[in-house]
């Protein structure tokens, strides 16, 4: 079985000449000829080069992994059961799906609270991020759940003030935090503002604490999509020299006379801008978060990527040392925007195996009566199936469920949506259920009781498609609840599940199916009257 795809993929605008007969093991047509003019990611970086790692065209696109991997969440079966009710009365009248609480808490004192069990990671400086972030923002805060502003954000803005290397004044990051607050409420979610090694180097925490009342922050060690630091690409000379100045790696050095000549002609349009790799030590790990507390941080959170099982560790063992708020653990194969294409493909470790590996090392931990952070599991989730699945595997220590690429998607389709219907010009399957806002999406109206009609005419068309995804999935995943019993995200566990393969439940520990249940099925069935 063949579980990556080489050499041609839509995410790198290449194709095989000879589709239907591909080498298996290369990725390559089996009859490669002299004259093709190179359609495939082989014949592509002939003469565009570097400019083929990544998926394309960037600024307006999300990608993901094509690969297979060998054990997903679809090798796990959610388990209902006939009897009985956890978090309600046991009452046919009473424990019905609506009455599902689907309200959770993260942090140490359990003082973030959300309306639902979802978290948007850090999303930070990328086109595809920036150009959607007023749906995002209000989608989330109106959801109440929490948005991450991620890295790279105050760095890669032209109009921040920066004064003796520390962030003083900021346009971008103040829009975005802003947006969120304005429209939270009751307390409800979150905007976190995440960090990597020039956020930090750039005072951007403090700075978001002190200036814009940022309450929650966040460690960054990497992501799911990479193990390298943050790229975009630029197509602005300008722009290119000051990020250089302020410190970041720009491909090809934008100060080169050769390489502004070459850029002027048009030889090429973009230039890339990468951010560095950290260098994780206890001591200065603890001394950071320190630091933070100090600022007046009021919660701190870790994201750690798909590294290796021995970082993995430690991600768990140094948010348990500083007693973080929550560690948000990112499956390979996802992403938001500029990632290395083989990358994304071939490296890490995937979600069901990092997952496994995290609760392990979190009931280890709580074995020796060590304090467990919140966890938050995330890499490729986007329907209530999902969600299910991975709070299961998780519990007790997963909290919620961490979704980028998904909310970006829905964010995007009801900003189309909202423009078509400004130009009266509606595809036929959408104009079906009408022609304005308030007919198409299903949520519209709930929310204009909620908000009234002046507040909500300023509700942005992106920012009701992300409310109205997540009302979906708020339905799912309380109707999958009620058929396992479970009323309360608190009352899941891992016996909520089965495996459906003997490769899934040797990784996670997840009983086989027809092994679940044995020892109480033999008691039911030597029941005497």
């Amino acid at each position: 079985m063949t579980i990556s795809k080489l050499n041609a993929s839509a995410a790198t605008l290449t194709k095989n000449r000879t589709e239907g007969s591909v080498s298996p093991f290369s990725g390559m047509c089996v009859t490669c000829v002299d004259g093709c003019v190179g359609m495939c990611e082989i014949g592509k970086s002939a003469y565009r080069g570097h400019e083929t790692i990544y998926p394309q065209p960037f600024g307006i696109i999300t990608t993901a992994s094509e690969k297979q991997y060998p054990v997903d969440y679809s090798h796990f079966s959610i388990m209902g059961t006939a009897v009985g009710a956890v978090g309600v009365e046991a009452d046919s009248d009473k424990a019905i799906f609506p009455a599902v609480n689907l309200e959770t808490r993260l942090g140490r004192d359990g003082g973030i609270k959300l309306k639902l069990p979802f978290i948007i990671p850090g999303i930070g400086s990328t086109n595809v991020a920036k150009n959607n972030w007023e749906g995002l923002a209000i989608g989330s805060a109106l959801a109440g759940t929490i948005l991450t502003i991620g890295e790279n954000v105050v760095g890669m803005d032209v109009n921040s003030v920066i004064k003796d290397g520390k962030v003083t004044d900021t346009v971008d990051l103040k829009r975005r935090v802003k947006l969120f607050q304005d429209w939270q409420e009751d307390g409800y979610g979150a905007i976190v503002v995440q960090a990597n090694v020039e956020d930090t180097r750039l005072g951007a925490q403090e700075y978001a604490i002190s200036e814009l009342g940022v309450e929650v922050v966040e460690l960054k060690w990497g992501q799911g999509a990479k193990d390298i630091g943050g790229e975009v690409k630029i197509n602005d000379l300008a722009k290119t020299q000051l990020l250089k100045a302020r410190g970041y790696v720009v491909l090809p050095d934008p100060d080169d006379p050769v390489v502004i000549d070459s850029f002027k002609k048009g030889t090429f349009k973009e230039f890339e801008r990468h951010s560095r790799v950290g260098m994780v030590e206890l001591e200065t790990f603890l001394e950071r978060v320190e630091q933070l507390r100090k600022a007046g941080a009021k919660y701190i959170t870790l994201k750690t990527g798909a590294y290796r099982p021995a970082d993995l560790a430690r991600a768990v063992k140094f948010a348990s040392l500083a007693k973080l708020d929550y560690l948000t653990v990112d499956g390979a194969g996802g992403g938001t925007g500029m990632s290395p294409w083989r990358m994304m493909n071939e490296w890490g470790v995937p979600p069901v195996e990092l997952h496994s590996l995290t609760y392990e090392y979190c009931r280890k931990l709580e074995a020796r009566g060590d304090y467990i952070p919140d966890i938050v599991f995330a890499g490729g989730f986007t329907m209530e199936d999902q969600i299910v699945k991975g709070l299961s595997l998780g519990a007790p220590y997963v909290k919620a469920i961490g979704m980028a690429r998904s909310p970006i998607a829905a964010v995007m389709v009801g900003k189309t949506i909202g423009k078509k219907i400004d130009e009266g010009k509606l595809p036929v399957y959408v104009e079906r259920f009408g022609n304005s806002v308030e007919d198409v999406f299903v949520t519209a109206a709930e929310m204009k009781h909620r908000l009234g009609d002046d507040r909500f005419k300023e509700v942005p068309a992106g920012a009701l498609g992300l409310y109205t995804y997540y009302e979906r999935l708020a339905q799912g995943v309380r109707q999958l609840m009620c058929g396992s019993r479970k009323f309360g995200l608190q009352y899941m566990s891992r016996d909520d599940l089965c495996s459906l393969t003997r490769e899934a439940s040797d990784i996670s520990g997840i009983t086989f199916v027809t092994e679940l249940d044995s020892a109480e099925a033999d008691e039911i069935l030597n029941m005497q009257l």
